[in-house]
């Protein structure tokens, strides 16, 4: 039995993302942690410097099958976990997933778009971490994925993104972003480009801007001229 919870979303464009995601990922998902670890680069480096204090709550927003959540739980024990997914199916094995490492009392899931992010959904009234790991690139209003994420923080929160770059000094680009499209992957330059311009304290870009990875306060990004302004609760 799955033991998650769900958070409602409304019919049209929001039921169809999830039905996009369960398509994308009913098969995928059983070889996905297998397949992926050979190009989503930044994950495992961006987990190791999170030094996440004893008690602090992290949430993942698109979690996925869980691997993050799993390697975050054995990096820190202390920790409180809460995983966020547009796919049902995919936390059908992140479930499972957590079972088998012996965590699943440790890691609360649920059901929802990235948008529509709410603590108390969770049991909680703020987060301390926020976590996005290749998933803005998957998340069609990506804007507001980063504001709500930004929102369910308390004033001392961190923003964390690891995610694809522009790949603009890629060999063979054309091809991989073909190849990514197949998946509804679509890097978001736009937010690198921004990122640059402010050039905040632990942000980093990959050689070939294959990818960047972010670890800051939300505070040092209320100005991103991408969109993400309001970083306030509402």
């Amino acid at each position: 039995m799955v033991a998650f919870m769900s958070i409602p979303a409304a019919p049209s464009a929001e039921a169809g993302h999830f039905g996009r995601m369960d398509k994308v990922y009913r098969r995928q998902r059983y070889i996905y942690d297998f397949t992926r670890k050979y190009y989503l680069v930044g994950r495992d480096s961006l987990i190791e410097k999170l030094a996440l204090e004893p008690g602090a709550r992290l949430v993942e927003i698109g979690c996925g099958t869980g691997r993050n959540l799993i390697a975050i739980a054995k990096a820190y024990p202390d920790a409180r976990l809460y995983g966020l997914d547009a796919s049902a199916q995919m936390l059908e094995t992140a479930q499972a997933q957590l079972v088998r490492a012996g965590l699943a009392g440790r890691v609360n899931l649920t059901h929802g778009l990235a948008e529509n992010l709410c603590p108390e959904a969770f049991g909680v009234e703020r987060f301390d971490h926020a976590l996005f790991s290749y998933s803005l690139s998957m998340i069609p209003d990506w804007r507001q994925a980063i504001v709500a994420g930004a929102k369910a923080l308390s004033d001392q929160g961190h923003i964390h993104i690891v995610d694809f770059g522009d790949l603009e000094k890629l060999p063979g680009k054309g091809l991989l972003r073909a190849w990514l499209r197949l998946f509804h992957v679509t890097p978001r330059s736009e937010l690198l480009k921004s990122l640059e311009g402010l050039s905040p304290e632990g942000f980093r870009v990959f050689p070939g801007r294959y990818a960047f990875q972010l670890s800051a306060p939300k505070g040092k990004l209320g100005s991103l001229p991408c969109g993400f302004t309001d970083t306030g609760r509402g």
